[in-house]
């Protein structure tokens, strides 16, 4: 049999399959036109889609929380400026840094300078019945006090931007491991319809230095490429080449999406590659996105006082409007959702620094966890606030910080979490983590026994390893759960 007699042979064998996955790959097309003009057809439909359900079927545990709303200060908030009071190094200001506290302990970019105490430059002031002490720049998160749980006692293994960040987001400093949004969306599917269940947002403020965010930081790594974090910009075209071309209807783009797609189909039937399945799916995912997204991103029908409370203006780019569009992305159903608000870097200037950084996301915290609250959405939204590392209780060059790993502070609230609470606390000077340290594994451990997983049982085979967004540590913190 010669070579074009065993391509037809072969392709008589596929055709079954061929044809039912086109009709399929087709079907879906005409379900998400469908649903676009009647979301009730969709929504009962639902079933027939492609929507990944999940690996954790069923849940390890009850689950307290349904979705993470991470707020990433890029750059390394300053403890020691927002919420951890040391009254005893306001007393040392100027004064040597003893040994005792860096003898042999890692340090950026003081290393084998001369150390002074560099006293908290900005006032605290108690908020709520918990009586917490913050710095009073933050009185609007003073107001919700006593929804929160501060952990003082945070801690993390990397010292420079870029694997700090990696690290928080993958539990690895080593590009190339799935971000916790991924694992999340991997484990949990998301909810909903026609978006995608990771997503992303950025800020940059001002008052600090623009450190770069680079997409790695919320890529699938060695997952399937669908349960990477799709980049939602404030500002412009919410998310670039999503766009229907001019001239171009939405019936035409339909019939682009479903030729695509039967010609994918039709090559996954002979490859079997799961990246063309992720390849159908996203098509199918961006073409029910050009209507979802100018829907997402249209606030206008938002109430007055909604806009007030955030104190933002629609489509402005700011931290506050990204707040706004995460309530928005929680209430369509996304699984997790991350806000990055640059400039925290403060090597000098930090008091005029967290001065502008407090007028920039204290009103915009405090709005989303009131407004999540009055829409019943905060019992089962877990917030997360949190930078890379925190900043030395040294100065550096006369009125900065450097960076700081040995121990800072985080905050936490919502579905699962222990509300009104201190965790943890650092040395008198803030240097070390002394009492209940917690390091980015038992953080990620946590968080997902929230989210009713045990961190121990998510994993994917790779590399020959059982490869965890935890690696082979993570405890869970019970001090900080309900």
């Amino acid at each position: 049999m010669n070579l074009a007699a065993e391509l037809r042979q072969f392709s008589a064998q596929q055709q079954t399959r061929r044809t039912f996955l086109g009709r399929a790959a087709q079907g879906v097309g005409s379900l998400a036109l469908a649903s676009l003009l009647n979301p009730a057809l969709g929504r009962a439909a639902a079933a027939t889609s492609d929507r990944w359900p999940g690996v954790v079927q069923p849940f390890h545990f009850p689950p307290r929380a349904k979705r993470v709303i991470w707020l990433t200060m890029a750059g390394g908030p300053s403890h020691l400026e927002t919420f951890d009071p040391k009254p005893k190094l306001a007393a040392m200001h100027g004064q040597p840094m003893p040994e005792s506290f860096t003898a042999g302990k890692q340090i950026a970019q003081l290393q084998g300078q001369k150390l002074q105490c560099f006293g908290p430059q900005l006032p605290f002031k108690r908020f709520g019945k918990s009586g917490v002490e913050l710095c009073e720049l933050f009185s609007h998160l003073g107001s919700v006090a006593d929804d929160l749980c501060f952990v003082r006692s945070m801690t993390s293994e990397a010292i420079n931007h870029d694997p700090a960040h990696m690290f928080m987001n993958t539990g690895s400093q080593i590009a190339g491991r799935p971000s916790m949004g991924s694992w999340l969306t991997y484990g949990l599917g998301s909810a909903a319809e026609n978006l995608p269940g990771f997503m992303v947002l950025t800020s940059l403020g001002r008052g600090g230095q623009n450190q770069p965010i680079a997409a790695r930081q919320w890529a699938a790594g060695f997952l399937p490429s669908r349960f990477q974090g799709v980049h939602l910009r404030g500002k412009g075209d919410p998310v670039l080449y999503l766009g229907t071309p001019g001239g171009v209807s939405r019936s035409q783009q339909l019939d682009v999406v479903q030729a695509v797609n039967a010609l994918n189909a039709q090559h996954d039937a002979v490859v079997d590659d799961p990246e063309i399945a992720t390849r159908i799916a996203q098509y199918e995912m961006a073409f029910q996105m050009q209507a979802s997204v100018p829907d997402l991103m249209d606030v206008s029908r938002e109430p007055a006082g909604t806009l007030e409370l955030y104190g933002c203006q629609p489509g402005d780019g700011s931290f506050a409007a990204n707040c706004l569009l995460a309530r928005r992305l929680a209430e369509r159903g996304v699984r997790f959702i991350q806000l990055y608000h640059k400039d925290w870097d403060h090597h000098g200037g930090v008091k005029e620094g967290v001065q502008f950084k407090a007028q920039e996301i204290d009103r915009a915290c405090m709005a989303l966890i009131t407004d999540l609250k009055q829409r019943d959405l905060l019992r089962d939204t877990l917030i997360v606030w949190a930078g890379e590392f925190g900043r030395t209780p040294m100065s550096q060059g006369g009125d900065g910080r450097d960076h700081h790993n040995a121990g800072f502070t985080i905050w936490l609230c919502g579905g699962g979490i222990r509300p009104g609470t201190v965790y943890g606390s650092t040395d008198e000077l803030g240097y070390s983590a002394v009492e209940n340290p917690i390091d980015v594994h038992d953080l990620h451990a946590t968080m997902l026994r929230a989210l009713g997983i045990e961190h121990t049982r998510l994993s994917v085979k790779f590399q020959g390893l059982d490869a965890r967004l935890t690696g082979i540590a993570g405890k869970v913190v019970s001090g900080i759960l309900a």
